[in-house]
């Protein structure tokens, strides 16, 4: 399945190796992602806080790697924590490295898998991006999303700008937001086009959203924060399909929800770590992003 270092995985081929699948024995306790290693500022977890120490597996395509890239990027964090990007498809093998985005640069890996592997061998579980790999132990610390972007955010407060994304006070106030916009909107973007509940679900959140940003530029607080990222990264994937667009009415249907995901994709974060080829159909992606904004 593998070549040497620096090479690139062989083309996607379901016919030869099958489709993806998530094998999970119900009786495994364990969870869905895996690795839930904490990066810690004073190493108490061990694995420190520390520049160069670590790299982020990420996918361009991927909403849930979108929100760590967002992280690093608004926290200035490029040069301290180094990404690299898999392949857009993938076979059973799972994700891999191809001319597309590179080769793996840290460990010359051809499968994402190989990381896993070399964490926990025989690994059967779920191979996902983003996945944060420590140089120092050889291993996977982390494929949760959200602890990780949570660490990102606030465990290199001695090499950040100070952006403060996970404000202490706004914490509470930002988990109460991903108790329903995480089932509605993060999720429900994906299921929306062929499930009327899920669609219905997803509609009332965004009318909800639309209120509430009426006469705010922000989710919590005065501030961009986690639960803009969690938001946004879903809102720019929203009818990625052609077929979708007679099933699903436009985010410009919702005028104060528009402009806030304008804003926030106007900021030059949002804008270098999204790339709409890897989750939409040219015809699908809604004309006004770069729209001027009053906000």
């Amino acid at each position: 399945m593998t070549a040497g270092l620096t090479g690139y995985a062989t083309p996607t081929d379901v016919d030869t190796y099958g489709a993806y699948t998530i094998r999970r024995d119900p009786a495994d306790p364990r969870p869905l992602y895996r690795f839930t290693g904490r990066i810690t500022a004073d190493g108490s977890s061990g694995y420190r806080a520390e520049p160069g120490r670590y790299h982020i597996y990420s996918g361009w395509f991927c909403p849930w790697a979108q929100r760590i890239t967002l992280q690093i990027a608004l926290n200035a964090l490029e040069d301290l924590v180094s990404v690299s990007y898999v392949d857009n498809s993938r076979d059973a093998r799972g994700w891999a490295f191809r001319e597309t985005y590179g080769p793996d640069p840290v460990n010359g890996f051809t499968l994402l898998r190989d990381a896993y592997e070399a964490t926990e061998p025989g690994f059967d579980g779920h191979v996902s991006v983003p996945t944060l790999w420590d140089r120092e132990t050889r291993q996977v610390v982390s494929n949760d999303f959200i602890t990780l972007g949570i660490d990102l955010a606030t465990r290199f407060g001695e090499w950040s700008n100070d952006a403060g994304t996970y404000p202490e006070h706004l914490r509470a106030e930002i988990t109460e937001l991903d108790s329903w916009i995480g089932p509605a909107v993060n999720r429900g973007v994906h299921q929306a086009a062929h499930d009327k509940t899920v669609r219905a679900t997803l509609l009332d959140a965004f009318a909800r959203l639309d209120g509430r940003l009426a006469d705010a530029r922000y989710l919590v607080g005065r501030q961009l924060t986690e639960a803009d990222v969690r938001l946004w990264v879903s809102l720019v994937r929203y009818r990625g399909r052609t077929r979708d667009l007679d099933r699903l009415p436009p985010l410009s249907d919702y005028p104060n929800l528009w402009a806030y995901a304008r804003h926030l994709y106007q900021l030059p974060a949002f804008q270098a770590t999204t790339d709409f080829t890897t989750f939409s159909e040219v015809a699908a992606v809604l004309p006004g992003w770069d729209t001027a904004l009053g906000r």
